[in-house]
């Protein structure tokens, strides 16, 4: 009895912890953010985005307890429903990528948070739009978890949202997406994370003899897939592969599963610090160079 009234204790001082920001203005974003009792400020924000139900204070309230032990702030948007009908695709039906980005602005000059990047997370079509915003804005981004996405952009010629090429006539937002862009994307540290009991074709997964003949026919297989598909993509630019895939056992298509019993919080926050940026001999990090040079392209092969 004393060990449950300790947690109860704690999960309640946690929840304390956790503040609603409402959007600023029509076309603003609000979101969750729990913020430790003591921010480390050398430690980026994560930066966690919900599925399809929207339930952006579940992600802030199952990853608060652990980034609060870090000093680190967990940032969860809101997409509503009404304002935001195809966030998971970034650049479709409104500018998601664009409101996320003015929202962290917003922070940032609240005091939120103060690196120059942050770690992404998302969940189910929060994992869709995770991957899409991170191609998009590769140099915002130290780190990157997508868990138990629908489907994926893959790397390869089809059209966007399946694929890398945007409309021919250059008026969609994705042709920012250049392979200088991607090949960036591809040096973010990748988790792809599904439970392992995720195999259901459900309503809300995408299906079709295209999609399913390019990614697979459930959640399993496409992450699976996705993830070797970065790798190949990684080795084909003389880059180390940076992407990996983890299985979550016991776990099927649901959040709060997969963080309570497949320790999925302890995958999108571990308690080592983050690897050092390899650092080439002009003083950057290679991983985030434009153009590395064949010094830094070794260091990171080295990797």
């Amino acid at each position: 009895m004393a060990a449950l009234a300790a947690k109860l204790v704690a999960r309640n001082a946690i929840a304390d912890n956790i503040t609603f920001r409402p959007a600023a203005g029509h076309d603003g974003l609000a979101c969750w953010i729990a913020v430790p009792d003591t921010v480390n400020v050398d430690r980026s924000p994560l930066v966690a985005v919900h599925g399809i139900r929207r339930n952006a204070y579940q992600q802030a309230e199952l990853f608060a307890e652990r980034a609060n032990a870090l000093g680190r702030t967990v940032i969860a948007p809101l997409f509503s429903k009404h304002d935001w009908p195809r966030y998971q695709q970034a650049v479709r039906s409104g500018r998601a990528d664009s409101a996320l980005l003015t929202l962290l602005d917003e922070l940032k000059a609240e005091a939120h948070w103060h690196t120059a990047q942050f770690e992404l997370f998302g969940f189910s079509g929060g994992a869709q739009f995770a991957h899409r915003f991170a191609m998009m804005q590769p140099h915002m981004v130290s780190r990157l978890t997508v868990a138990s996405a629908g489907w994926y952009t893959f790397p390869d010629e089809s059209r966007f949202p399946y694929g890398l090429s945007p409309r021919p006539d250059g008026t969609d937002p994705w042709c920012a997406v250049t392979q200088d862009t991607f090949t960036r994307f591809l040096a973010i540290p990748t988790q792809v994370c599904v439970g392992a009991d995720d195999t259901a074709r459900d309503p809300n997964l995408r299906s079709g003899e295209q999609i399913d003949a390019q990614q697979g026919e459930n959640r399993l297989i496409r992450g699976i897939r996705w993830t070797q598909a970065l790798q190949d993509a990684a080795k084909a630019r003389s880059l180390p592969p940076r992407a990996s895939f983890i299985a979550l056992s016991g776990c099927d298509h649901d959040f709060r599963q997969c963080v309570l019993r497949g320790g999925l919080d302890r995958v999108v926050i571990p308690s080592e610090k983050p690897p050092r940026p390899t650092i080439g001999p002009c003083g950057r990090d290679c991983a985030a160079c434009k153009a590395p040079c064949k010094v830094g392209l070794s260091l990171l092969r080295s990797v």
